[in-house]
């Protein structure tokens, strides 16, 4: 037996130990914002990887725990449950969440029973599903993303009227799937308008019909910047109701297809109602754009006083300045006075009169809007007479006509 070589043997892993040792006690000793870049960064290269580390001690799975946490999405009704039942254990764990997305089909609630209990949720069990009760205890969350089955409009919208929930959410995007794809009733999540916090807002396939938010209690100058609304039924007479909430709008957006299913019912045929319903925002709105093939015009559009406006995207030429008709044109398109971008989805000159008003008024720009600081010299028309055998255009091609 060779003594001394067992002595060298156990020196070295006792020297190992004390190594490792040291180690651990270096990186136990890191302040917690620097454990948290680190973490970060693991993150990025491997999840699975940044959950085995949240297992060495309590520390560190708190810090593990926030960043795992921050972004969530529940692809199956499932996931959310299992979320649900997690906080019994971490019932804090709610609050680590900034982003969470909800997306899933009817087909995959069918079978799932949704009045479990939920931790850490003030909501009870017969009056509000599992998922309504799980969001709930998110109250850090700044994004929110629904695409769910519309059997939980009514819970999800309950949380836009509780004082207390959602109290940092800054964007939110909301789509329930109906049978034959029909509308949803967006007054189910109404005082998702007259949220404190909101500024991006954007709605899918809801109609709202003429009463808007018709409450006694009517917050005002709302931090809302921008409202998206994809394929709506929404009434006019609601759209301005509901706009006079935000203190100052800078983007609108409003698409529909070109033969709308179902057919509409609430939304208005004219272009120029709409225009009127934005009218409270006119002072700050900087983008408007009304992709909605289908609606008419029955005279020219008034937005001089839309001073900060900046870009405006249409689909028709004519929706600017009226159609065609046998009474006699009394007036032209109020441009606003520091547009730069005018934008049309669909081809332009399909009316010879409104093609010569649209090159006038491109002439004459500098004259109508003040701000302008040189004008397309180019007439219009020339343009147009290029662009007549032109092969069909893609949907997300425009024409523009830039006036700076």
């Amino acid at each position: 037996m060779d003594v001394n070589g067992d002595d060298d043997d156990n020196n070295n892993n006792n020297n190992s130990n004390s190594n490792n040792t040291v180690n651990s006690h270096r990186l136990a000793d890191l302040p917690g914002d620097v454990l948290v870049q680190i973490f970060q960064i693991l993150a990025h290269t491997s999840l699975a990887a940044l959950c085995s580390v949240s297992l060495v001690n309590k520390k560190w799975h708190d810090v593990a725990d926030s960043i795992l946490y921050k972004d969530v999405r529940f692809e199956k009704p499932e996931h959310h449950l299992v979320f649900g039942e997690s906080l019994t254990r971490r019932e804090r764990r709610g609050s680590a969440i900034h982003y969470a997305s909800l997306e899933y089909p009817t087909s995959e609630l069918a079978h799932l029973s949704l009045n479990g209990h939920i931790a850490n949720s003030h909501y009870a069990p017969s009056h509000f599903d599992s998922l309504s009760r799980t969001i709930s205890t998110m109250s850090n969350l700044k994004e929110l993303e629904i695409s769910v089955p519309v059997t939980l409009l009514h819970g999800i919208g309950a949380l836009f009227n509780g004082p207390f929930d959602l109290a940092c959410l800054q964007s939110c995007s909301l789509f329930y799937q109906c049978p034959d794809n029909a509308y949803w009733d967006l007054r189910e999540n109404i005082h998702i308008f007259a949220h404190p916090t909101l500024e991006s807002l954007f709605i899918r396939r809801a109609k709202l019909d003429y009463r808007g938010f018709d409450f006694i209690e009517r917050p005002h100058e709302l931090p809302l910047k921008k409202l998206h609304l994809i394929e709506c039924d929404i009434s006019d007479d609601a759209l301005g109701d509901v706009l006079e909430l935000p203190k100052a709008m800078e983007e609108f957006v409003m698409t529909h297809s070109a033969e709308p299913t179902p057919e509409l019912e609430e939304s208005s045929d004219n272009m120029g109602d709409y225009i009127v319903a934005l009218q409270s925002q006119c002072e700050s709105l900087e983008r408007i754009t009304v992709d909605f093939p289908t609606l008419g015009s029955r005279r020219s559009l008034r937005m001089r006083d839309f001073v900060a406006l900046k870009l405006l995207r249409v689909n028709w030429d004519w929706q600017l300045f009226g159609k065609k008709s046998k009474k006699p044109r009394l007036d032209s398109f109020g441009i606003p006075p520091n547009l730069e971008k005018l934008e049309f989805f669909n081809e332009l000159g399909t009316d010879e009169e409104v093609s010569e008003l649209l090159d006038y008024l491109i002439q004459t720009s500098d004259v109508a809007a003040k701000a302008v600081k040189t004008t397309l010299i180019e007439s219009i028309n020339h343009t147009l007479a290029a662009q007549q055998h032109a092969a069909s255009r893609s949907r997300r091609d425009s024409y523009t006509i830039t006036l700076t």
